[in-house]
């Protein structure tokens, strides 16, 4: 990001500064990274309570068919997407990536079934590319409009459908990937039973001059804290989930990224709609014969974090290079530092013994099942 350029703010700036947060550039605007409390409470505050986040950075985009017909809308999106969109029913939400044509992700996303139109929500360091990416592809069909003038907010933790709750006592019907427009406070909100932190919660968007009104509301709740981007980082990373230009980016591909049980049977090798999008010859290829190397969870020993871009070696000398970390950091919930990152598939197995290179030392490390803890999910 050019440094110089003028940071935009979310509608929720104002409210950030009044909380005492400390700022930092993201993705080109200001945001929160942390609160007085600190990153490891925020993050022990989310996992046990709730936590409340953020997201306004987040592109919103409305993908509506010509034809009026949802399903157009699906199967146009799905010649930019490995997922099966057309079997999504209304009110319900999926995970998805957009593929280029060497098969690896230009970026990750979720994409809901509004009834008359499909509402996805893309990362902000990416929105401008995506908004670009589905116009090029789509516009035939399709009208693509980025929503401006909504806020996003999330609001994470065991705690979370209690908070809600005080706003909209419909919420414990939501199960995870519901989508309903609800009102909260009289105030018509988008709500998702879905989130970025491995646990239970949802993500909410809300009319940008009504988004402090809300956020507000939901901090009354004495089981709610603001949270800020440091401590979703360590969430997501505990709980096993990418971020888009660490862990998955254009260098890599969803079987790669083991992100395969994303794409759906109708969109595999035999599938009433096999294949059809960017790159598909390449992953239909790796989903039937694996691949050389394998995104996996990583368990540093003793309690020194091995930070993203760490070379990994197969030997405590540092004379064979076989990967590198994409994420990590220390996970407050496995009192612990935990990464991710890619090795050959020979090393993949939980469990084995690798090394990793930190300030010159070669640190012993495990390959390690993911997540790192156990997700909480309303199923």
């Amino acid at each position: 990001m050019d440094d110089t350029a003028e940071l935009k703010i979310t509608p929720l700036h104002s409210l950030h500064l009044s909380l005492g947060a400390r700022m930092v550039p993201f993705a080109g605007y200001d945001m929160p990274v942390q609160y007085p409390a600190g990153v490891m409470k925020e993050h022990i505050q989310t996992r046990t309570s709730a936590g409340l986040f953020d997201v306004s950075h987040m592109g919103q985009v409305i993908i509506k068919a010509k034809s009026g017909k949802v399903e157009d809308a699906a199967l146009a999106l799905e010649t930019l997407v490995p997922v099966d969109i057309l079997a999504l029913k209304e009110g319900r939400q999926r995970y998805g990536f957009f593929t280029d044509d060497n098969g690896c992700i230009l970026d990750d996303l979720m994409i809901t079934n509004r009834g008359d139109h499909l509402f996805v929500v893309v990362n902000a360091s990416c929105k401008d590319a995506d908004l670009a990416h589905m116009k090029a592809h789509l516009s035939d069909s399709c009208d693509i409009t980025l929503i401006d003038d909504r806020a996003l907010i999330a609001l994470q933790g065991p705690r979370a459908e209690a908070v809600l709750a005080e706003l909209w006592a419909g919420v414990s019907g939501m199960k995870f990937m519901d989508v309903r427009e609800v009102p909260l406070l009289d105030v018509s909100c988008i709500v998702s039973r879905s989130g970025y932190s491995g646990e239970d919660g949802f993500e909410i968007s809300v009319p940008a001059d009504k988004a402090e009104f809300i956020a507000k509301a939901l901090l009354e709740h004495p089981d709610c804290e603001p949270i800020g981007l440091g401590a979703r980082d360590s969430l997501r990373l505990e709980a096993g989930l990418c971020l888009y230009g660490n862990d998955i980016d254009t260098t890599t591909s969803p079987i790669e990224a083991a992100l395969e049980w994303a794409i759906q049977k109708a969109r595999r090798a035999g599938g009433e709609r096999e294949g059809g999008y960017p790159g598909a010859s390449r992953i239909l290829s790796e989903q039937a014969n694996g691949t050389s190397r394998r995104r996996v969870g990583l368990k540093p020993e003793g309690k020194a974090p091995v930070r993203g871009h760490a070379k990994l070696f197969a030997d405590a000398e540092g004379k064979t290079e076989i990967g590198e970390v994409t994420s990590g950091g220390f996970g407050p919930s496995v009192e612990g530092p935990v990464a991710m990152g890619y090795v050959p598939k020979e090393y993949t197995a939980a469990g084995t013994a690798i090394f990793a290179e930190v300030r010159g030392k070669y640190l012993p490390v495990s390959v390690a099942a993911l997540p790192f803890i156990t997700p909480t999910y309303k199923r």
